[in-house]
C-alpha cells in the first residue's frame, strides 16, 4: 500500500513539473512580440548561429548560440530571472529547446516567437 502511495504521489509530482514548464513559456506571434520587446530595458535573445545572426536579427537581440550549450548556459545564468526573457530563432525549433533549458534554469516567464526570425522578417 506504501508503495502505491508513493508511485501515485510521484506521478502527480511529475505532471505538475510538466504543466509548470508549459505555462512558464508562451509563444507570441509576431504583432504580439514585435509589441513586447519595444521595452529597451528586455532580455531579448537570438539563439542562432553567429552567421544567421550576421544576415540579420531583430534590433537589440543578443546573440546567444543554442548548439554552443555551456556558453548558452553560463551567459543565461547571468540573465534576471525575475524578468521576462524574450527569445527567437531561424523556425521556432531550437527557440522551443533553448526555452526548456530557461525553465530548467529558474526562468518563469519566458516568450518565444512563433515561426522565428523567417517569420519576422516577412
Amino acid at each position: 500500500m506504501k508503495l502505491l502511495l508513493n508511485s501515485l504521489l510521484l506521478i502527480c509530482f511529475v505532471f505538475v513539473g510538466n504543466a509548470q514548464k508549459k505555462d512558464a513559456i508562451t509563444i507570441l506571434g509576431k504583432d504580439n512580440f514585435a509589441e513586447a520587446i519595444k521595452d529597451n530595458n528586455i532580455q531579448l535573445l537570438d539563439v542562432r548561429t553567429p552567421k544567421e545572426y550576421a544576415e540579420g536579427h531583430i534590433a537589440d537581440a543578443k546573440l546567444l548560440n543554442y548548439f554552443e550549450k555551456d556558453a548558452f548556459r553560463k551567459y543565461a545564468g547571468k540573465l534576471d530571472k525575475d524578468e521576462p526573457v524574450y527569445l527567437y530563432c531561424r523556425s521556432g525549433n531550437r527557440s522551443q529547446k533553448a526555452a526548456k533549458i530557461l525553465v530548467d534554469m529558474g526562468f518563469t516567464e519566458i516568450y518565444d516567437l512563433e515561426g522565428g526570425y523567417m517569420n519576422w522578417s516577412e
